[in-house]
């Protein structure tokens, strides 16, 4: 399959090898923490909408979008016309929290599109540039309000990477928040899935509350995500964010929602908490609602703005380009109904999906919400992936260059017929259960999509599930595209692993030497 227009000759060798100057200084230079740059080695020169070109001429559909940044794309004419509108005024580009026309826009378009019931009593909090910061803001804010200190989180779950938020994440080391489990089917923690596994999970979360020798105090707050996004996109069950949204509320516990990645239309809804009617108390939010560039806030209900001045702060959260850039996109993705678009397109794009579940055993689920979708690649006859094999797997992410394919090592076995680990339910009745998740093999289609012409991140348990994230201005026929990329991928490396840097498995008792 052709990814790029033609380019021939001394063009396309100069074009290759400036590229690859760029990326090796990159790799010389750069810190060992770069994560898309070892898994994605392009280098982006120009791009637009759905399109990204890279600096030795080839052209992918970006499916990442800034890890859903990027509502409307790149470049697109409604943001570089605000961005280039505040520029040409002569204002002042960065003003600490003072008042200005700009920012004063940008509240009244965010506050037009919150949910019913916050809207009318919402107080916003500008914060550092990163969505991180927001989530560190509503931590501090709950504390405040409550004079607790204790915060609920969840299994799965990503808030971002400064102390507290990472405190509250799936991949905490010093764990100083209590974890409840999140709902899910595939690998539901009650072995059920279903009504059942949402209905036990609530449960166990009233448990906790209730029992007084749950060793969880009365917490200050309770974080989630409608939809778990690195954590393998994974959408909460409506009837159980409702279920919590009682919890919390009869408990005169603030519900956040993390909306940093969910927001701005991505799941079918403008806020994704709008599919079960829920009103927080407090929303975190980031990404999309900058419009491109860096921008994050709080919003929450007035009874608890009891902050004292400079309790929160930030240098930057005065960025007037990135509030008229968020102002654009707000008001474009609202008058043009962009999440009912993205309900309906996700919803056929998750139908058309799952026929791979179908004809591949590795496919082991498809899933997902509006335009954020989850592929989760699995070993169907294989065992959990050990440290080793997460290793290998981030080994063959960490490789620069054009042979990274052939200098991955490992991979799950892709076969034709699952088997299905045996589990136990709720009542002790033996179930299907899921197979093991594949991380090398989810990097080895991650490989052959970008041989493809196409952009896609891995997230996930055990980094084995391909996640799409296109702009919500995607067309039927890119759509379409991206489908056939990703199919023909999955496709590739299920038929012949070893062909994209995967290794079979070995024979049953056979042992790898070592070193």
């Amino acid at each position: 399959m052709a990814v790029t227009e033609p380019v021939t000759g001394d063009t396309f060798g100069g074009a290759r090898e400036a590229q690859e100057g760029i990326l090796r200084r990159q790799s010389a230079r750069e810190s060992r923490a770069r994560t898309y740059a070892r898994a994605l080695p392009i280098v982006p020169v120009r791009a637009r909408g759905l399109t990204i070109e890279g600096a030795d001429g080839r052209r992918y559909l970006d499916c990442l979008s800034g890890a859903g940044t990027l509502a409307l794309g790149h470049n697109h004419p409604v943001v570089l016309e605000a961005i280039r509108k505040v520029l040409d005024s002569g204002a002042p580009l960065s003003v600490l929290d003072l008042a200005t026309p700009v920012k004063d826009a940008f509240i009244t378009e965010l506050f037009r599109t919150l949910p019913p019931g916050l809207a009318d009593r919402a107080r916003v909090q500008f914060c550092g540039p990163a969505g991180t910061d927001a989530v560190e803001a509503a931590f501090k804010l709950v504390r405040t309000a409550t004079g607790r200190t204790g915060i609920l989180a969840f299994t799965g779950a990503y808030h971002g990477m400064t102390t507290g938020a990472l405190a509250a994440s799936g991949g905490a080391g010093d764990v100083r928040v209590a974890r409840l489990p999140y709902p899910q089917d595939y690998r539901c923690p009650f072995g059920v899935g279903g009504p059942r596994g949402a209905e036990l999970a609530a449960r166990w979360t009233e448990t906790v509350l209730d029992d007084p020798k749950s060793g969880v105090p009365l917490p200050a707050g309770m974080i989630l995500e409608p939809v778990q996004g690195e954590g393998g996109v994974i959408p909460a069950p409506d009837d159980w964010l409702r279920r919590m949204r009682r919890l919390t509320a009869d408990r005169s516990i603030p519900l956040i929602a993390d909306e940093i990645q969910t927001g701005v239309g991505r799941t079918g809804a403008f806020w994704a908490v709008e599919h079960s009617g829920v009103t927080p108390d407090v929303m975190v939010l980031s990404k999309a609602i900058g419009g491109s560039l860096p921008l994050a806030v709080v919003v929450y209900r007035d009874d608890l703005d009891v902050w004292e001045p400079g309790a929160h702060a930030g240098t930057f959260r005065g960025n007037q380009l990135a509030m008229a850039a968020g102002t654009a996109t707000l008001a474009h993705v609202r008058e043009n109904a962009l999440a009912e678009r993205a309900d309906r397109l996700g919803a056929r794009m998750l139908s058309q999906l799952r026929r791979l579940q179908d004809d591949f055993a590795c496919v082991g689920d498809v899933r997902g919400r509006g335009l954020m979708i989850g592929v989760e690649l699995v070993d169907p006859e294989g065992e959990e992936p050990t440290e080793e094999t997460e290793d290998r797997a981030r080994e063959a992410r960490a490789q620069e260059g054009g042979d990274a394919a052939a200098a991955a090592r490992g991979a799950a076995a892709t076969g034709v017929a699952a088997t299905g680990a045996a589990a136990r339910g709720w009542d002790g009745e033996a179930r299907p259960g899921p197979s093991p998740a594949a991380p090398e093999l989810a990097s080895a289609v991650q490989r052959a999509c970008l041989e493809r012409g196409l952009i896609v991140e891995l997230g996930g348990r055990h980094g084995g599930v391909v996640r799409l994230l296109p702009p919500l201005t995607i067309t039927d026929e890119q759509a379409a595209a991206v489908l056939d990329r990703l199919a023909d991928a999955v496709t590739a490396v299920a038929r012949d692993p070893a062909a994209h840097g995967a290794r079979p498995r070995r024979p049953e008792g056979r042992k790898e030497p070592d070193g």
